[in-house]
């Protein structure tokens, strides 16, 4: 079905609109997978977050122009799908390879993170980045740890003073 002039400017201010606000950018090949699977992929990808859409690729191009997504216009070609990461920059890569284990059909080509082009190798390394709760758990335990340390620190000399007279005790009773 051909869009009219209208409806191509409105889907690339769109596009446009997610990439500027995106943290990481992905683009798969889809070729063979059926509509069915497509649903699945496109329902996965809006519960974490990821705005999921199908672009000509000329409309891709126009769409990542002067994003920090820029650098993937060059390996725009053939059926892709493209996948923008809002809230977190590991979520795309997450929905992608969790629905890649199940569908082979579905291969990464391009990933873009902070304006630079890595390779689809890079999938596996995007998908480990924590998310914004787990980064605020880890950070969280770094700053708890010195406090608790202390607190062992001065918590031992009594505790070994208490098994210390316990042992005694039990000596003495035996």
């Amino acid at each position: 079905m051909a869009l009219r002039l209208e409806d191509k400017k409105a889907l690339v201010a769109e596009v446009k609109q997610a990439a500027e606000t995106a943290q990481s950018a992905l683009a798969a090949e889809y070729r063979g997978l059926t509509v069915t699977e497509m649903t699945e992929l496109r329902r996965q990808a809006r519960e974490q977050g990821v705005y999921l859409r199908v672009v000509k690729n000329t409309l891709a191009k126009r769409a990542i122009e002067g994003t920090d997504f820029e650098c993937m216009q060059t390996g725009l070609s053939g059926p892709l799908i493209l996948a923008f990461s809002q809230e977190d920059p590991g979520s795309a890569a997450r929905v992608f390879k969790a629905f890649a284990k199940d569908h082979e059909r579905l291969v990464t080509r391009l990933i873009s993170i902070g304006g630079e082009l890595l390779p689809a190798t890079d999938l596996e390394r995007l998908a480990s980045l924590p998310t914004l709760d787990q980064a605020r758990a880890m950070l969280l335990g770094v700053f708890q740890a010195p406090a608790s340390k202390l607190v062992r620190t001065l918590n031992e000399p009594a505790a070994a003073l208490a098994r210390v007279l316990a042992a005694r005790r039990d000596q003495l009773a035996a």
